[in-house]
C-alpha cells in the first residue's frame, strides 16, 4: 500500500494552523466538488481531499498521523509500525463508508468503521459551503432572506444528487465580504442515524451603484465642480446611512480622499466612508461657455506641466 502525504493533499505546510488546514479545505472542496467541478479527475480529487481532511481536522488524528514520522513520502511503499492496531479507535465525523478511504487510511484508522461486524456505524453529515451574494445595505443594516438553494448530496446508492431547499437566513448586521454564517444541522445529512452536516454560506456583495466594499470601509468617488474644489464647499454625500454634508477643503484636488468616519459597515469599530473627489469640467457646448473659459485662460494663466520640465 501507498503512503499518503495529507498535508501535500491539501497544499499546506506540516506546520499549517488549524483554521489554515479548514480554509484551504473549503476552497478546494469547492473547486472539485463533482457536481460543480469541471476538472477531469474532480470525483477522485475530491475523496482525496475528504480523507485529507478528516485526519487533519482533528488534533488527535492528527497527532496520530503525524506520529508516522516526516521521513515519508507520496506514494512510497507503507507498511503499518508494530503497535499500529492500538491506534484506531476514534469516532468519525464524515458521511460516507469505509471504502470510500484509501487502504492506507483503513491501515491507521480503518477499526472505527466497524463495531464487530455489524456495518458503519452512526456518521455525521458533511459540512457543506456555497457563496450566496447579498446587497451592501443587507449588511449595513442586517436582514432576514429567503434564499432558493440547489445543494449537492449523496443519495443512497451513493450516487451524487441535488437537493433543493428553501431557507430563511438572517443576515447579521456587519457581516464583511468573504465571511460565512453557519448555519447549524443545514448540511449534509447524516448516515446510519448520524446527525446532519452544517452549511456555511458564504458572503459576497453585489455590485453598488455608487459604493465599493473594502473590508468594513466603503469607498465613493465624488464628482465636484472646479469651483468648488478650488474655492472650498460644503456638499451633500450620499451614505449608506442616508446623505451628510460633506467639507471640501480649499485647493482640492481630482484624488484627494476625505473620511467620513463611523459611515461604512457597522462593528466595533465601524468602518469608515471614503470619498475620493473626482473634479468634473463642464463642457464648453455654448459660444458662452467657451468665452468664460478663454478669459481663464488669459487671466489665470496657469501651466498644469510645469513640473514636467516640457
Amino acid at each position: 500500500m501507498q503512503y499518503k502525504d495529507y498535508y501535500k493533499t491539501l497544499g499546506v505546510s506540516r506546520t499549517a494552523s488549524q483554521e489554515e488546514i479548514k480554509r484551504t479545505y473549503r476552497k478546494l472542496a469547492r473547486k472539485y466538488h463533482p457536481d460543480v467541478s469541471k476538472e477531469p479527475n474532480a470525483e477522485a480529487r475530491f475523496k482525496e481531499i475528504n480523507e485529507a481532511n478528516e485526519v487533519l481536522k482533528d488534533a488527535e488524528k492528527r497527532a496520530t498521523y503525524d506520529a508516522l514520522g516526516s521521513n515519508w513520502r507520496a506514494g512510497e511503499d507503507f507498511r503499518p509500525p508494530p503497535g499500529a492496531d492500538g491506534w484506531r479507535n476514534f469516532d468519525f465525523n464524515t458521511g460516507g463508508a469505509s471504502g470510500e478511504y484509501s487502504d492506507f487510511f483503513s491501515s491507521i484508522f480503518g477499526r472505527a468503521f466497524r463495531s464487530e461486524g455489524r456495518g458503519p456505524g452512526r456518521q455525521r453529515g458533511q459540512d457543506q459551503t456555497i457563496t450566496i451574494a447579498i446587497e451592501l445595505e443587507d449588511s449595513h443594516q442586517g436582514a432576514t432572506r429567503q434564499l432558493k438553494l440547489d445543494l449537492p448530496e449523496t443519495g443512497p446508492n451513493g450516487q451524487s444528487t441535488t437537493r433543493s431547499r428553501t431557507l430563511n437566513v438572517r443576515i447579521p448586521a456587519g457581516v464583511i465580504q468573504g465571511r460565512q454564517i453557519r448555519l447549524t444541522g443545514q448540511g449534509a445529512p447524516g448516515r446510519h442515524g448520524g446527525p446532519a452536516g452544517d452549511l456555511y454560506l458564504e458572503i459576497e456583495f453585489k455590485p453598488h451603484r455608487l459604493f465599493t466594499p473594502d473590508g468594513r470601509d466603503i469607498q465613493l468617488r465624488l464628482p465636484v465642480a472646479p469651483w468648488e474644489a478650488a474655492l472650498g464647499a460644503t456638499v451633500q454625500v450620499p451614505t449608506l446611512g442616508g446623505s451628510v454634508n460633506l467639507k471640501i477643503p480649499p485647493g482640492s484636488q481630482s484624488g484627494r480622499k476625505l473620511r467620513l468616519k463611523g459611515r461604512g459597515l457597522p462593528g466595533t469599530p465601524p468602518g469608515d466612508e471614503i470619498v475620493q473627489l473626482e473634479i468634473v469640467i463642464p463642457p464648453a457646448e455654448t459660444e458662452a461657455a467657451r468665452e468664460f473659459y478663454q478669459r481663464m485662460a488669459e487671466q489665470l494663466p496657469f501651466d498644469p506641466r510645469a513640473r514636467l520640465g516640457v
